[in-house]
This record gives structure tokens, sequence and C-alpha cells, in this order.
């Protein structure tokens, strides 16, 4: 065999090893490739957990937990000029020229990470940058590869100011903040429109190391980036000597974003409520009104701070239109934090005595179903009943008993004998099952636990319970599932109706509870529980001072307000 003939056969192995080895390259690179959405918007449309905002569209709720920025987008040609082109210089100054991949820069970055013997700069274009968020992969030379790839494929599908938009939108920043729009409120509670030169450099150099620049801890160095970076835009003709003049002369002003209404308690409950088809929708608009919601937390908020001195620490509001069934207001007041234990507690779901609050719905199914009218006349006398292996004595709130009183002016004073006697009159157990018609779920233990005591509140109950059943007084004995979300979401709430009792009872209930003289015994005349529009109006009071009610409803709202403690501490005569 000659020499000519083993140089043949050793050419020939070398190209069967090179063919093998681009062929296993080729396959490997293809099966690395991740298919390229058909529209880039298409992504971000689903939030883990979505935005959520009151019924004009202020922010509620706002989670920086997911993956995409999907409601704080901002339209490319809405975003200033300047930002635009800090963007592309800092980080693909040659973005409309090449295709995906910038072959130079790559180049560049290779010599300047050698030289520096570590890694200084990674030469990725903006649109390699759009496919690593798009597919998140290990920081390898092999990302790096078939990145590169599908950023051609990315190019060759979709337009520049597409992928730019998309990149603007969604670049991450420090605090899970993703996209110029979050980064923006994020540091200067502001939109985009209103930031200055200065401040649009700042947020072009902060996603070259989000964890190492930042405007907080590290404003010199973020400064230096952006001084640094408009001498480049003003070599490159995309600012004037006066935008430079304008930089020097230029501040960042820094600030605290906040929520624009602030309702906690009312976002946990919604998102343990929502239904699924529009769980992830973001944003979510409520029904909740943002200035109501605001200024009953202030005046909620002041009115435990003034009776902390009487053991009060925390106070609950809800507020209805029960014309239509939305929740407007869902307030807690106290002091609480995410961070401070047993304070995200909602006082609003939380089951508590009702003390005298039930005992409209008594005298409404007495009336409904037993034939007393707002003229029956009741025993108020001395009363005592076994209870466990005693003897109980009832009392009413003033110790004073009045002997044969009509059922109105036992309801409008809020008498306990009277209403006792009537809960004796009623069918065992009826006038528990009568609550659990009218939706009080926590009253789950079997009747004959609470016994003739229900009628003076002995279970316990939460203030969403409360408020729904007077809304079935205010709405003349309809019964209808509260609205937290408006249709806007693209779905709509329950409607389900259902009659509980006639429209002749609640409105003599109604009336009762509307009428100054009606309690004028208890009560005297001109007190708080006076309104200048027609309100019905009751109060309750548990055991030892532990919970205070008022509960109360117009033509048109339904309102009710707890106070209390969350250890169920008394407190000091608040009724």
């Amino acid at each position: 065999m000659s020499r000519a003939w083993f140089c043949r056969q050793r050419g020939r192995l070398a190209f069967c090893v090179f063919a093998a080895a681009s062929f296993g390259l080729a396959f490997a690179t293809e099966c690395s490739l991740v298919a390229l959405p058909d529209a880039l918007s298409s992504v971000t449309r689903i939030a883990e957990r979505a935005r959520i905002v009151d019924r004009s569209g202020n922010t509620v709720s706002f989670s920086y937990q997911n993956r995409w920025n999907s409601d704080e987008q901002v339209a490319l040609h809405e975003m200033p000029q300047p930002l635009r082109d800090a963007f592309v210089l800092a980080e693909d100054r040659r973005f409309f020229a090449h295709r995906g991949v910038d072959w130079r820069a790559r180049l560049s970055a290779f010599a300047q990470n050698l030289k520096a013997r570590r890694v200084v700069r990674g030469g990725s274009t903006i649109s390699e940058q759009v496919v690593r968020i798009l597919h998140p992969r290990p920081r390898t030379f092999w990302s790096r590869w078939v990145e590169g790839f599908e950023a051609v494929q990315l190019e060759r599908r979709f337009a520049k100011a597409e992928i730019l938009e998309f990149y603007l939108n969604q670049v991450p920043y420090a605090n899970q903040r993703r996209g110029v729009a979050q980064a923006s409120r994020f540091y200067f509670d502001r939109d985009l429109a209103t930031l200055n030169l200065r401040e649009m450099l700042a947020l072009a150099v902060l996603v070259r190391s989000p964890s190492r620049l930042d405007l907080r801890r590290n404003p010199q160095g973020v400064a230096r980036a952006s001084a640094d970076l408009v001498v480049q835009m003003q070599t490159h003709g995309m600012l004037s000597p006066q935008d430079v003049v304008h930089f020097a002369e230029q501040t960042i002003e820094l600030r605290e974003p906040d929520l624009e209404v602030a309702a906690p308690h009312f976002v946990m409950f919604v998102r343990a409520h929502l239904p699924s088809e529009i769980a992830h929708r973001s944003p979510l608009r409520t029904t909740l009104d943002g200035a109501l919601q605001s200024t009953i937390q202030k005046l909620l908020d002041e009115k435990v701070r003034a009776l902390a001195p009487q053991q009060v620490s925390r106070a609950a509001a809800l507020v209805l239109d029960h014309r239509t069934n939305e929740v407007l207001a869902w307030v807690n007041a106290g002091e609480f934090s995410p961070e401070r234990e047993g304070s995200m507690i909602d006082a609003v779901v939380t089951p508590r005595q009702p003390g005298s609050t039930l005992k409209p719905f008594l005298y409404a199914l007495a009336m409904e179903a037993h034939n007393f009218t707002a003229a029956t006349l009741l025993d108020d006398s001395p009363l005592v009943l076994p209870v466990g292996q005693g003897l109980h004595s009832f009392r009413n709130y003033s110790r004073v008993y009045r002997g044969p009183i009509r059922l109105r002016e036992a309801l409008g004073n809020s008498l306990n004998v009277p209403a006792v006697r009537t809960n004796m009159t009623l069918a065992p157990g009826e006038f528990h099952a009568f609550l659990k018609k009218l939706g009080f779920a926590s009253l789950a233990r079997p009747a004959s636990t609470y016994g003739e005591g229900l009628a003076l509140g002995n279970g316990e109950v939460t203030l969403h319970e409360l408020v729904s059943a007077y809304a079935v007084l205010a709405r003349g004995g309809v019964a209808t599932p509260l609205h937290w979300w408006t249709e806007q979401n693209g779905i709509a709430s329950d409607t389900k109706t259902r009659r509980i009792l006639s429209d002749e009872v609640t409105s003599i209930v109604a009336d009762i509870l509307a009428d100054p003289e009606a309690r004028a015994l208890e009560f005297g005349r001109g007190g708080v529980l006076e309104f200048p529009v027609e309100t019905a109006v009751k109060t309750g009071t548990s055991d030892d001072y532990r919970d205070a009610w008022a509960l109360g409803f117009s033509d048109r709202y339904t309102v009710g307000v707890w106070m209390g403690n969350f250890d169920r501490s008394p407190m000091r005569g608040v009724s």
C-alpha cells in the first residue's frame, strides 16, 4: 500500500468525522431550539397573580411574583425617544442593522473578556436578550449558541419595532420589576412621560447589572455610567449640546411607590374567591370604590386611636350598594402589617358574637310566620331559664323591666327579655334554621347548642354575613349574592335571587329601626343614631363588651361596623 493511499484514507476519515460532528451539532441544535410564539403579545396576557384595581381603575393590589409584566406595558411610540435611543445605544447599537446576531460585538466581547480573564461584557443583541426572556436557560456557551439561532428566527418572524417594544416592556430589573414602566414606578413613582433625561438614562444603565447598579444603594455608579452614555448619545447625534447641558443640570428624584388604594384584606378575600375563568386576568377590575375606601379607612383609624384608652385595638367596616349588590368598601383598622403576627386577620370575615344585631331577624320571622305585628304585646318581666347545669337570669341592658310592651318598642329599644320570650314561642330550632337561610353559615353547630340565647347573639357570625343579611331587609326581603368584581372582566357575577321575607314585613322592621321614637325609652333622643336621611339602624354588644356592632341601611347603602380586640379581651364600656 502506497503512502498516497493512506493519505486518501485519512482524509476520508477526517471528512467522515467532520461530517458526523457537523450532523451531530446540527441535530443537537435543532433539538434545543424552542418554538417561538405566534405573537409576542400573546405570552404576556396571562398573569400568575393579577393586578387588582378598583371600579375606577386605581391599583388596589399589585404582585411582582409574575414571570411577565402583563399590565404595565407601554406602546413603543408612547415611550420617550431619548429612552429608546439610550437603550439601543447601550445594549445593541447595531440593532437596526444586524439580523439577530451581531458577530462584531461578539468578537469584541470575546477579546475583552480574554484580556480581562473574566466576563466583563456579554455582546448579546436585544434580539438575543428577548430570546433569553422568552426561553430562560442556564448561562452556558451552549445556551449562547442556541440563542443565536433563535434570535435569527425571531427577526425573521417579527419586525424590529415589535422586538424592541417587547424588550422594553419585559427587560428584568431589581426587586422583580419587569419593563421600563414598572422600573419607573419603582424608582420614581411616576410615568415614563414625566421622566427627565437623567432619569431615563438611569433606567437604561440599570439593566446592565440590576444587582450591582442600584439607584438607592449605589447612585454614584449609576451617575458615572449615565454620564458616559450621554456623551456617546451626543457623539451619535442622538442628543444636542443643549440636551447635554440640561442633563448636567438635572437631578434624580427617588420616591417610594405607594398603592393608589389600600385594601389588603379585600384583596386576600377576592383572590381566594375568584372563579378560575378570570383568576389570571390582569388587571382585574373590582367593585371597590377607592375614594370611599380611603375615607372610611381614615375615619375608622382615627376612631380606633381615639378609643385606645378604652381598650379598643381593632375595627372593621363593610359598605354595600344593595341596589347593585356591590361591595364598595372593605376596611380593617388598627395596627397591622404583613410582618406582624396575627395582624392580617380579616375582621370582616372573622366570626364574633353579634349581640343584639340578630333581633330584627327574630321579629321579622315572628311577623312572617306567626302573625305577630308591630303592635303585638310582649312580656318584659324577670325571666330565669335553666342553662346547662344551672339557671340564667335574663336582663335588659338598662336592667329595667317595662312590663307589657309592644313589639315596636321591644325591637326599637333592643330589650332582651321580650326577644328571648319571642324565641320561646317559635318551634325548636326555627330561628336557627331561618338565620341559616339568611346566609349565616358561621352558625354551624346544632340549634340546641345555642338554645334561647341565640336571640341575644350567643352564637358567632361575621360582619360579612350580618351586612349581607341586613341588605336583605333593605331590599324588601330579597337575598342575592354580593358582587366583588365587575362585568368588565368578561364574566358576570352571580345574580340569583331568593325571596326570604315579604316586602310588608321588611318595611315594618325597617320603619321601626329608622324611628327615633321607637328607641327613645333606652336610647333617648338626639343621639348618634339619628341621621338627616331616613336610616334604619341597629346596634349590638356582646358579653363583657368584647364586641361592639352597628348596622344600618338607607334606600341605597347598607353599612356594618365592628369594634373589639382579636385576643377577645373586653373593651372598657364601649357599646
